[in-house]
C-alpha cells in the first residue's frame, strides 16, 4: 500500500461543536476595527473634527491631536488582549509584511508602563533592506519608513496567546519613493478625484466635493485537505500542481457551480465570514464555482483603497481558518490542469460624495449626457492603455490561466451590451433611428433614450465588461494584490476625463450649445474608440483573427507585457497625474520581471526533485513488475511448453516498451531542463524570462505529459503522490 492510499483512511472533517443561535452580523461587524464610530467615543470631539477633515480634504492633524488619537488606539487595543502593534504594509511582493513592536515604555529601572505615542503611529521605520526595489535602494541600506494612511482603520489580528493592533501604512524608501502597492493607489484616486470634478462641474455639479472610485474584488479559490496537500511539494512550493494526470470526472457535467456546499466546505466558509465581520470586511456572496472543490466570496463596494486593504486581509484570514479545518486554501491561478483555475473579478465604479454613481446610466435625460461622456472616458482609456491593463495583470500564475476557457484573453477589449451599443451607433450617425433622417443633436437632449439598470445581458468571456453601473475587470488574478490594477484603471480614467472635459470647453466656445457639444465630443470619441468594442465570444478563434486585424495586441508572455510599465508615454502619463515616478516604474518592471524568472526556477527545480525522487523511482517499479512478468512468463513458455496466446504477449511487450519509453522521455526532458536552467543563469533577466516563456515552459509541459502517462498506468500501490480524483474530490 503507498503512502497515498493509507493518507485515505485519514481525510476527514474536522470536530466542530455546534453554534445553535449564532450571534447576528450587526451585533459584532466591525468590532475589531478602530472605525470611525468608535474613534469618536475615545477622542475629543474637536480632535474628531478635525480628523475628519484630514480625510476628506487633505489638512493635517497637529501633533496633540495625533497623540490624543495614538492614546485612544492604544487603550481600545489593549482592551482587546493587544499587547503589540504593527504597521501593516503591502511591499511589493504582493503581500502583507509586519515589524512588531511593544507598547512598553521604560520609566526606570526594572519599571515600564505602557505608552504609545502620535509619532509612532505616523511612522514606523522597519528594515527595508530585504524587500524588493528594483533598484530605488542599494543592497546595503537598510532604512525604509512606513506611514499612517489614516483612510483605513486600524484593526485588530487575534492569536490563540495574544492579539496585535495593525496599523495600515504606506511603505517607502529612505528618499520617499514608493516601495509598495498602497500610495501608488492613493494617488491614483487623488488624481482620478481632481479630474472627475473638472468634469462634473461642466455639468454643473458645483456642490461635489469629492470624487472616488469603489470596487468589489470577488475572490475565487481552491479548497484541498491538508493531508494532500502535505504530499504534494509542487503545492507546497510553488501553490499548483507541476504534474497530475486528469480526473476521469471533473467539470463536465457542471454539477459543481451553484450547487449545494459541503457541509465540510460550508463550515469553513462560516468561519471565515465570522472573523471577516469582525474586522469589518463587508463579504456579502459565497458559492461553489466552475472546477470541483473551487469556490468565490464576493463583498459590498467599497472605497477602492479599503477594498484593497481588505482584500489582502481576507486572503490571510482564509488561508489561516482553513488549516483549523484541516484544508489548505489555494489562490494560484490555475493550481490543476484540465480544470478551471482561480481570478479575482474586479468590479470597479466611480462615485462622488452625494453617493451618485456616475456610471449608473440612470432614467433622466441629463443624468444620461453626463453618463455617457463619462462612458467615453472609459473607452478611450481603456483603447488608448490596453497595454497598461495587461501589464496590471502580468504574473506568472495568470501567464497559464489568460486565454484558457475560463477567463478573457490576453486581448483587452470592453463589452457594453445591445441596449449601450445600439445607443453609441445612433450617437456616432447623427440619428435618432435607422428610419429616422433627422440629426440627434437638432432633435434635443430630451430625445435621448432611457436607459434601465441593467442594460444587457452579462458576457463572461470580455475582459472589460459593462455590467450595469460597473466595469468588470476579468483578467485580474485570485492571487494578486488588486492596488497596482486599480491604480493604473484610475489613472488612465482620469486622463480621458481630462480629455473629455478639455474637448467640451474647445467646441461648446466654438459653437456656443453645451448640449451639442457634449454629444459631438462623445460621437468622436465613439468613432475613434470603435476597435476596443467587442461584443462576442472572447473565447473563439474567430476573435483572436479579428482582434489581430484591428491592431489590437494579444501579448501572452508576462515579461514581454510588463514592457508597457517602461514606454515613454506611459511613464509621462504616470508622473503627469503623479502616480508614479519613471524611478518608480522602472523598478516594478524590473522587480516583476525577476519575480517571474524567480517563479519559473522554483516551479523547474520543483519538478526535478518530483521526477528524481518520486515519479520515477515508481516508475522503476512498476517497470521491474512488468519485465519480472513478462520474463516469467517467456521462461514458462520455454520449459514447460506454457500456451501463450501470441497477441498477448505481443501486447505486454508493447505496454512495458511504453513504460520505458515515458520513463526514459521523463528522464531526458528533466535532464535538458536541468541544463537549461544553467544556461538561463548568464543571461540577463529580460532575456532570462523570455527563454523561460518561450523554451523552459514547453519543456515543463513535455515533462509532464509522460509523467501523467505513467501516472495513469503505475500499479496504484506504487505511486505516493496524491491523484486529482483524490484532491479535487474529498470528503
Amino acid at each position: 500500500m503507498s503512502i497515498r492510499q493509507k493518507l485515505l483512511f485519514k481525510v476527514k472533517s474536522i470536530e466542530l461543536k455546534k453554534i445553535v443561535a449564532p450571534l447576528k452580523v450587526s451585533t459584532y461587524f466591525g468590532q475589531d476595527t478602530f472605525g470611525i464610530e468608535i474613534m469618536r467615543k475615545h477622542v475629543s470631539q474637536k480632535t474628531f473634527e478635525a480628523f475628519k477633515i484630514w480625510i476628506s480634504e487633505g489638512k493635517t492633524i497637529s501633533l496633540a491631536q495625533a497623540n490624543e488619537i495614538a492614546n485612544a488606539m492604544k487603550d481600545w487595543a489593549m482592551a482587546k488582549g493587544a499587547t503589540y502593534y504593527t504597521h501593516w504594509f503591502q511591499p511589493m511582493t504582493g503581500l502583507t509584511a509586519e515589524k512588531h513592536d511593544s507598547f512598553i515604555s521604560f520609566t526606570g529601572p526594572g519599571k515600564v508602563i505602557e505608552k504609545f505615542s502620535g509619532n509612532k503611529l505616523i511612522q514606523g521605520e522597519p528594515d527595508a533592506s530585504s524587500f524588493p526595489s528594483g533598484g530605488i535602494r542599494a543592497t546595503f541600506e537598510a532604512r525604509g519608513y512606513t506611514a499612517w494612511d489614516p483612510s483605513s482603520p486600524a484593526f485588530i489580528i487575534e492569536s490563540t496567546l495574544g492579539n496585535t493592533l495593525c496599523i495600515p501604512t504606506i511603505f517607502i524608501s529612505y528618499h520617499g519613493a514608493s516601495l509598495d502597492k498602497k500610495l501608488p493607489l492613493l494617488r491614483s484616486d487623488d488624481a482620478l478625484n481632481k479630474a472627475a470634478l473638472g468634469l462634473l462641474k461642466l455639468f454643473s455639479h458645483k456642490h461635489t466635493k469629492k470624487v472616488f472610485s469603489t470596487c468589489g474584488p470577488e475572490q475565487e479559490y481552491f479548497l484541498i485537505d491538508k493531508n494532500y496537500y502535505n504530499l504534494r511539494q509542487d503545492l507546497i512550493m510553488t501553490g499548483r500542481t507541476l504534474t497530475g494526470a486528469p480526473s476521469p470526472k471533473g467539470q463536465q457535467l457542471e454539477d459543481q457551480y451553484f450547487g449545494t456546499i459541503k457541509e465540510r466546505m460550508l463550515n469553513y466558509m462560516f468561519d471565515v465570514a465570522s472573523d471577516a465581520y469582525k474586522l469589518g470586511i463587508p463579504i456579502m456572496t459565497r458559492h461553489n464555482e466552475v472546477a470541483p472543490h473551487q469556490y468565490e466570496f464576493a463583498p459590498i463596494f467599497e472605497e477602492s483603497n479599503l477594498a484593497a486593504d481588505h482584500n489582502q486581509l481576507l486572503m490571510e484570514l482564509m488561508k489561516k481558518i482553513a488549516l483549523r479545518h484541516g484544508l489548505v486554501c489555494l489562490f494560484h491561478e490555475k493550481p490543476f490542469a484540465g480544470v478551471n483555475g482561480s481570478g479575482k473579478h474586479l468590479n470597479w465604479s466611480l462615485v462622488d460624495d452625494q453617493g451618485n454613481n456616475l456610471l449608473n446610466p440612470g432614467e433622466t435625460p441629463e443624468d444620461n449626457l453626463q453618463f455617457l461622456a463619462v462612458l467615453a472616458a472609459v473607452l478611450r482609456a481603456v483603447y488608448l492603455h490596453g497595454d497598461l491593463l495587461r501589464a496590471s495583470v502580468a504574473l506568472a500564475g495568470n501567464e497559464h490561466r489568460l486565454g484558457a476557457n475560463e477567463a478573457p484573453p490576453a486581448i483587452i477589449s470592453v463589452f457594453l451590451g445591445k441596449q449601450l451599443t445600439h445607443i453609441l451607433d445612433m450617437i456616432e450617425r447623427g440619428v435618432k433611428s435607422r428610419v429616422s433622417k433627422r440629426d440627434i443633436i437638432d432633435l434635443g437632449i430630451g430625445r435621448l433614450p432611457k436607459f434601465n439598470k441593467d442594460t444587457t445581458d452579462r458576457n463572461r468571456t470580455s475582459p472589460f465588461a459593462f455590467t450595469g453601473t460597473k466595469f468588470e475587470f476579468r483578467a485580474v488574478g485570485s492571487s494578486q494584490n488588486i492596488s497596482t490594477p486599480i491604480a493604473v484603471i484610475n489613472t488612465i480614467i482620469a486622463e480621458n476625463l481630462d480629455y473629455i472635459a478639455g474637448q467640451i470647453k474647445k467646441v461648446t466656445a466654438q459653437q456656443g450649445d453645451f448640449n451639442s457639444a457634449v454629444l459631438k465630443v462623445i460621437s468622436g470619441v465613439i468613432q475613434e474608440t470603435k476597435d476596443i468594442r467587442f461584443e462576442g465570444n472572447n473565447y473563439c478563434a474567430e476573435w483572436i483573427k479579428e482582434a489581430k486585424k484591428r491592431g489590437l495586441p494579444n501579448i501572452a508572455a508576462t515579461y514581454k507585457a510588463l514592457e508597457a510599465l517602461i514606454k515613454k508615454e506611459n511613464i509621462s502619463l504616470f508622473e503627469k497625474y503623479k502616480v508614479f515616478s519613471k524611478e518608480e516604474l522602472v523598478a516594478r518592471y524590473h522587480i516583476w520581471v525577476h519575480m517571474y524568472n524567480l517563479t519559473m526556477e522554483i516551479e523547474a527545480n520543483t519538478l526535478n526533485e518530483m521526477v528524481n525522487a518520486s515519479v520515477v523511482p515508481a516508475g522503476y517499479k512498476y517497470e521491474r513488475l512488468l519485465s519480472s512478468a513478462l520474463d516469467k512468463l517467456v521462461r514458462l513458455k520455454k520449459s514447460v511448453g506454457l500456451k501463450v496466446n501470441a497477441a498477448a504477449l505481443e501486447d505486454k511487450k508493447a505496454h512495458l516498451s511504453e513504460v520505458v519509453s515515458s520513463i526514459y522521455y521523463v528522464r531526458r526532458n528533466t535532464i535538458a531542463m536541468v541544463k537549461l536552467l544553467e544556461k538561463a543563469k548568464k543571461l540577463s533577466d529580460k532575456k532570462r524570462a523570455e527563454v523561460y516563456f518561450s523554451q523552459l515552459k514547453p519543456l515543463m509541459e513535455h515533462i509532464r505529459k509522460h509523467v501523467d502517462q505513467l501516472e495513469c498506468v503505475v500499479a496504484d500501490d506504487a505511486w505516493d503522490l496524491p491523484k486529482y480524483r483524490e484532491m479535487l474530490f474529498i470528503k
